[in-house]
Protein backbone atom coordinates (compact mmCIF):
# COMPACT_ATOMS: atom_id res chain seq x y z
CA UNK A 1 0.00 0.00 0.00
CA UNK A 2 0.93 3.83 -0.60
CA UNK A 3 0.43 6.28 1.62
CA UNK A 4 -2.45 7.99 -0.67
CA UNK A 5 -4.09 4.05 0.36
CA UNK A 6 -3.61 4.09 3.72
CA UNK A 7 -4.54 7.98 4.13
CA UNK A 8 -8.12 6.30 2.31
CA UNK A 9 -8.26 3.60 4.65
CA UNK A 10 -7.65 5.18 7.38
CA UNK A 11 -10.28 8.18 6.61
CA UNK A 12 -12.87 5.28 6.10
CA UNK A 13 -13.05 4.63 9.47
CA UNK A 14 -15.37 6.29 12.04
CA UNK A 15 -14.46 9.43 13.74
CA UNK A 16 -10.63 9.79 12.06
CA UNK A 17 -9.08 12.91 11.53
CA UNK A 18 -5.57 13.73 10.47
CA UNK A 19 -3.39 16.38 10.58
CA UNK A 20 -0.09 17.64 11.08
CA UNK A 21 1.01 18.90 14.45
CA UNK A 22 4.68 18.27 14.78
CA UNK A 23 5.80 18.71 12.01
CA UNK A 24 5.39 19.12 7.76
CA UNK A 25 6.46 15.17 7.46
CA UNK A 26 4.56 13.41 10.39
CA UNK A 27 0.91 12.75 9.24
CA UNK A 28 -1.47 12.05 12.16
CA UNK A 29 -4.25 9.79 12.16
CA UNK A 30 -6.63 10.09 15.24
CA UNK A 31 -9.79 8.26 16.58
CA UNK A 32 -11.75 10.62 19.24
CA UNK A 33 -8.70 13.05 19.48
CA UNK A 34 -6.41 10.02 20.04
CA UNK A 35 -3.50 8.62 17.79
CA UNK A 36 -3.84 5.18 16.47
CA UNK A 37 -1.82 5.70 13.11
CA UNK A 38 1.71 8.06 12.34
CA UNK A 39 3.69 8.16 9.29
CA UNK A 40 6.68 10.11 8.27
CA UNK A 41 6.34 10.85 4.66
CA UNK A 42 10.07 11.34 4.20
CA UNK A 43 11.31 7.59 5.68
CA UNK A 44 7.90 6.10 4.75
CA UNK A 45 7.40 4.46 7.34
CA UNK A 46 4.35 4.09 9.99
CA UNK A 47 3.66 3.70 13.96
CA UNK A 48 1.20 1.59 14.61
CA UNK A 49 -0.40 0.73 18.40
CA UNK A 50 -0.71 -3.06 19.46
CA UNK A 51 -1.20 -5.79 22.19
CA UNK A 52 2.18 -5.74 24.33
CA UNK A 53 2.52 -9.47 23.24
CA UNK A 54 1.34 -8.97 19.81
CA UNK A 55 4.26 -5.73 19.45
CA UNK A 56 6.87 -8.39 20.18
CA UNK A 57 5.80 -11.31 17.91
CA UNK A 58 5.63 -9.17 15.14
CA UNK A 59 8.88 -7.88 15.79
CA UNK A 60 10.33 -11.01 15.99
CA UNK A 61 8.20 -12.68 12.80
CA UNK A 62 8.89 -9.20 10.63
CA UNK A 63 11.98 -7.98 9.80
CA UNK A 64 10.23 -4.44 8.91
CA UNK A 65 9.01 -4.27 11.83
CA UNK A 66 10.45 -2.24 14.65
CA UNK A 67 10.35 -1.23 18.36
CA UNK A 68 8.03 2.03 18.12
CA UNK A 69 10.15 5.36 16.53
CA UNK A 70 9.81 8.54 19.61
CA UNK A 71 6.73 6.10 21.28
CA UNK A 72 6.09 4.27 23.98
CA UNK A 73 7.95 1.00 22.48
CA UNK A 74 5.95 -1.67 24.52
CA UNK A 75 2.85 -0.64 22.74
CA UNK A 76 3.81 0.57 19.76
CA UNK A 77 5.93 -0.81 16.68
CA UNK A 78 7.17 1.19 13.63
CA UNK A 79 6.98 -0.25 9.94
CA UNK A 80 9.22 0.46 6.79
CA UNK A 81 7.08 0.48 3.95
CA UNK A 82 9.76 0.40 1.78
CA UNK A 83 9.16 -3.46 1.92
CA UNK A 84 6.71 -5.33 0.30
CA UNK A 85 3.76 -5.96 3.03
CA UNK A 86 0.44 -7.30 1.48
CA UNK A 87 -2.65 -4.80 1.66
CA UNK A 88 -4.40 -7.15 4.10
CA UNK A 89 -1.43 -7.86 6.53
CA UNK A 90 -1.29 -4.03 6.62
CA UNK A 91 -4.71 -2.86 6.91
CA UNK A 92 -5.00 -5.83 9.77
CA UNK A 93 -2.53 -3.91 11.75
CA UNK A 94 -3.70 -0.76 11.15
CA UNK A 95 -7.44 -1.83 12.18
CA UNK A 96 -5.72 -3.52 14.94
CA UNK A 97 -3.64 -0.25 16.25
CA UNK A 98 -7.28 1.95 15.47
CA UNK A 99 -9.30 -0.86 17.76
CA UNK A 100 -6.94 -0.71 20.43
CA UNK A 101 -7.28 3.00 20.95
CA UNK A 102 -10.94 2.59 20.47
CA UNK A 103 -10.41 0.00 23.63
CA UNK A 104 -8.81 2.82 25.63
CA UNK A 105 -11.75 5.39 25.20
CA UNK A 106 -14.04 6.08 27.94
CA UNK A 107 -17.45 4.09 27.34
CA UNK A 108 -19.34 6.85 26.85
CA UNK A 109 -17.55 8.17 23.32
CA UNK A 110 -17.02 4.11 22.83
CA UNK A 111 -20.52 3.86 22.25
CA UNK A 112 -20.61 6.30 19.64
CA UNK A 113 -19.15 4.03 17.88
CA UNK A 114 -21.39 1.63 15.51
CA UNK A 115 -20.38 -2.38 15.57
Amino acid sequence: MNIEEIREYCLSKQQVTESFPFDEDTLVFKVAGKIFLLTSLAEHTLNLKCKPEKAIALREQYPFVKPGWHMNKIYWNTVDLKEMIPAELLCEWIDDSYSEVIAKLPKKIRDTFSQ
